[in-house]
Formats: structure tokens, sequence, C-alpha cells
């Protein structure tokens, strides 16, 4: 099962995973498109400023946003709730998080990197152009997604693309990772990545450790989906990889 090359776009790619199945790498983080028909499932949303290139994105599929069925978010950091809060407001779409999550996603608790161990690193070339960016992208004023609810499986199932979650908590509390198309296909969020600002490489591995709610449990808690049969991971940062699911993770973790 291969993927199509993708297609650049000013400030984005797209990546045809497999039928009903895209990627969009936007400028520093991933959201996916899982299309039934006309309406669509978004998985995540990019950072607040992504707004147009999520629409864009969107709009190549041939697809109308008052059509999205729902939002669903891997977990509640800003640079994947970016647009959530628009959507609801403006099509009324709404927004599911894991129930472990919610109270991140909407504000109650906040799970995410401080500015302080940002700067405190930000001689680093790489964690100061990261820090740029995210300040652009409108990381320091985004809006909380109040209207988060919580998913069971039963809505999923009813969703375009039927995702089957699995919450691995450890980047944040209720951090999901969601298995597509019969275990084929496996979005793998902020576990297992393929690329980001602060890493000099490509291929799977790990966030830096500052960014994780649970640092000691990162590696621990790839162990809650190493038996989903996929061969396509699809990350929440850099592009998908055709890869076995116990492969990625011994690379990442190495």
């Amino acid at each position: 099962m291969k993927s199509t090359p993708p297609s650049r776009h000013l400030g984005w790619r797209a990546t045809v995973a497999t039928d009903g199945i895209t990627l969009i790498q936007g400028p520093a983080s991933n959201w996916i498109i899982l299309r039934d028909g006309d309406a669509f499932t978004l998985v995540d949303t990019g950072y607040p400023a992504d707004r147009n290139l999520v629409l864009a994105s969107i709009a190549h599929l041939h697809l109308d946003p008052a059509n999205c069925a729902a939002i669903l978010l891997s977990h509640g950091h800003v640079d994947h709730t970016g647009s959530a809060h628009f959507f609801h407001t403006t099509y009324g779409t709404p927004v599911y998080a894991s129930p472990a999550e919610l109270a991140h996603v909407r504000g109650q608790e906040k799970h995410q990197v401080t500015v302080g161990q940002s700067l405190a690193r930000a001689w680093r070339p790489r964690v100061a152009a990261w820090m740029v960016h995210a300040i652009r992208a409108g990381a320091l004023g985004a809006d909380v997604v109040s209207e988060a609810r919580a998913w069971t499986q039963d809505i999923l199932n009813e969703l375009p693309g039927s995702p089957q979650a699995i919450v691995n908590g450890a980047h944040t509390p209720g951090h999901t990772v969601f298995s597509l198309d019969d275990g084929k296909v496996l979005l793998t969020g902020d576990s297992i990545i393929t690329g980001h600002p602060l890493s000099a490489r490509t291929g799977p591995q790990l966030l830096h450790p500052m960014f994780h709610y649970r640092q000691k449990e990162i590696v621990p808690s790839l162990d809650s989906f190493k038996d989903v049969p996929a061969t396509i991971l699809i990350p929440g940062h850099g592009p998908l990889i055709h890869l076995s699911v116990t492969d990625a993770i011994a690379q990442a973790t190495s």
C-alpha cells in the first residue's frame, strides 16, 4: 500500500496516504483529513495562524468546511488545537478529545512547554527559530476550546474514517493515537514524530523531552500501540512513513 507523492502548496503540502486519508503538513505541525464522500473528519488543526492553510487544504480536496463532521484532537497543545474553536463557532463543528484531555483542551489545566523552559534553551538557533515561529503563529493568544466534548468509541465509529482511539498519555494526560483502515494506518500524534523544527534529522524519533508532560513515561507509553499492524504511520510533525510500528518504535527509541 503506497501513498502518493506530496502535492506542494504555499505553506503546506498534501500527501494522500490511502483513499480517503490525506496528511497535510503545515509550517510546523500536521493535520489530517479523513474523507467519506462530501463529509470529512479533521484530526488536529495546526497553530491559530494556520487557519487559512487549513481552509485551503480542505478546498484543495474539493470539500466544504461546513461539511466537517467533527474535529478530533490528538491532544491539547496549541499547535494542534489552533482552528478548533473557529470551526465550532463558524460552522458548528463538534470538537472531541479524550476524556483525560478535556481539562487541558478547555484551558482548565495547562500541560504546555513553559516560556522559561524555552528561554533556557533559546541560545540554540533551532530553539530560537521555533520560538519565533510559535509566537508569530499565535501560540501566546490562542483560543481555548471550551466547547470540546469527550468522544466515545461509538461516536468515533460514526465519523468519516471511523478512527479507533488508543489513549496513551505521557505526552499530555490524554494524548491519543488513532488507528485507521483496519489498522493499516496509524496516526501517531506526538508520540512518534518524523521531523520537527528542533530536530536536525528526519525519520522516526521522539520529541524533545521538554515537550512531554511525563517525560519518564514516554517510552513505556509506546507499548499501547505496538501491536497495531500499520505499515503507514502519520505523525503530528514531519512526513508520513512506510514502516511497521515495531520498527518505528525501535528507531525512535534507539
